[in-house]
């Protein structure tokens, strides 16, 4: 699976409501930026994941993109590449990356997910 004209793939839980929200929200904001992201539900896609390079179980605990020459970026950095395509979401992709803010918000996304699969601890 390619990614022509410098389309991202993001590989994201459609089974998830809140990721399901969270994609209407960038596709809302991105408008036609928006065009050059396809969104894979990784639902029952396991053996396809898997030939991308990407564990399943962590798929589902970590946003994938595949950018436009096949790499795969995940957690944070995925957030911040599929933000800085979108004007308003740029300056937020900007502050995600900070060395202060980024580990924080990789630790209180992991918690999420965490609480959102396993169940409270």
């Amino acid at each position: 699976m390619t990614s022509p004209d410098g389309k991202l793939i993001v590989f994201y839980d459609g089974s998830c409501p809140a990721c399901i929200k969270d994609r209407r929200w960038y596709e809302k904001l991105a408008g036609r930026t928006g065009e050059s992201v396809e969104w894979l539900d990784i639902t029952g896609r396991d053996d396809q994941l898997r030939q991308e390079g990407i564990d399943p179980d962590s798929a589902l605990r970590e946003l994938h993109v595949k950018d436009a020459q096949g790499r795969i970026h995940r957690e944070m950095d995925a957030y911040i590449l599929l933000m800085s395509r979108v004007p308003v979401l740029k300056p937020l992709a900007w502050l995600i990356g900070l060395p202060l803010i980024r580990p924080f918000l990789a630790r209180l996304y992991h918690s999420w997910v965490s609480r959102r699969l396993d169940g409270p601890a």
